[in-house]
C-alpha cells in the first residue's frame, strides 16, 4: 500500500520545504477536503504534500490535534473494513462481507443492474444482500460517532457504491460533503485489518509528491539520506 509517485518527509523537511516555497514566491493552497497543500508557480502547480491527519493547518500554521479521534473505511463490492483509531492506535475494527457478486459473471450485482435491469430470485437475493451490507457498516459508524469524539472519517469507495452508502435506510452520520468527511489517498487491496494498519500509519506521516513535468532542479533540494521512499511499506 502506498500514496502513488511519493516521498515521505521528516517533519523537519516539510518546515524546510515551506520555507523554500514561500522564499521562491510559490503559492500555498489548502485543499481541506483532501488535507493537502497544492504549490503553485508561474501557472504550473509545483507539487502537492499530503499532511498527517492528525494535525490542523489553520492561517498557514500546521498545528497537532489534542485526543485525535478517527475513523477509516474502505469499500469495495461485497467487503468493507472500518477501523477506530485514537492517535495511533488501532483501537477497533471489523470486517463486512456480503453476497453481491454474481459467480459467473465475476460482476456485482450494481454494476449488473446498470446493463441488464433486474432479473430473478438471485438478483433480489443479492440486492437484499447489498441493502444490508451497507445498514451495517452505517450502523457502525453511527455507533462509533454516537459513543466518540470523531474528528476525521476517511472513506475509500467508488462513486459507483455512493448511492448505496449515502442512501442507505440507516444512513452515515455524515454527507458527502462534510467537513469531517476525507478521501483516502490509499488503495486498498482487501478488507484486513493489515492493511488498515498499514494506512493508519501512511495517514499519520507527510508525503511530497512533485509534478513530474517540472524541472527537479527548480524544485528543492532535500537530502536524500533523510528522504524514504513511500514504497518502504
Amino acid at each position: 500500500m502506498k500514496i502513488p509517485n511519493s516521498e515521505l518527509l521528516l517533519p523537519s523537511q516539510f518546515d524546510a520545504y515551506l520555507l523554500h516555497a514561500r522564499e521562491a514566491g510559490w503559492t500555498c493552497e489548502y485543499l481541506a477536503d483532501k488535507h493537502q497543500l497544492l504549490f503553485n508557480h508561474e501557472g504550473n502547480w509545483m507539487s502537492r504534500i499530503f499532511l498527517p491527519w492528525n494535525r490542523s493547518w489553520q492561517e498557514d500554521v500546521l498545528s497537532p490535534i489534542d485526543n485525535f479521534h478517527w475513523v477509516l473505511t474502505a469499500i469495495k463490492a461485497g467487503q468493507a473494513v472500518l477501523g477506530y483509531f485514537q492517535e495511533d492506535q488501532l483501537l477497533e475494527h471489523k470486517v463486512f462481507r456480503a453476497y453481491m457478486v454474481r459467480q459467473k459473471q465475476g460482476k456485482s450485482q450494481i454494476k449488473h443492474l446498470k446493463t441488464k435491469g433486474k432479473s430473478r430470485a438471485g438478483s433480489r437475493i443479492r440486492l437484499n444482500e447489498t441493502e444490508r451490507f451497507f445498514e451495517e457498516i452505517n450502523e457502525r459508524l453511527v455507533s462509533l460517532d454516537d459513543a466518540f469524539p470523531i474528528s476525521v472519517f476517511g472513506l475509500s469507495c467508488s462513486k459507483t457504491l455512493w448511492p448505496y452508502f449515502f442512501g442507505s435506510e440507516t444512513p452515515p452520520p455524515f454527507d458527502s460533503k462534510s467537513t469531517l468527511l476525507r478521501s483516502i489517498p490509499v488503495h486498498f487491496h482487501q478488507a484486513s485489518f493489515e492493511e488498515l494498519t498499514i494506512a493508519g500509519q501512511l495517514l499519520l506521516q507527510f508525503h511530497l509528491l512533485k509534478n513530474p513535468e517540472v524541472a527537479d532542479e527548480i524544485q528543492p533540494q532535500m537530502d536524500d539520506s533523510d528522504i524514504q521512499e513511500e514504497d518502504n511499506w
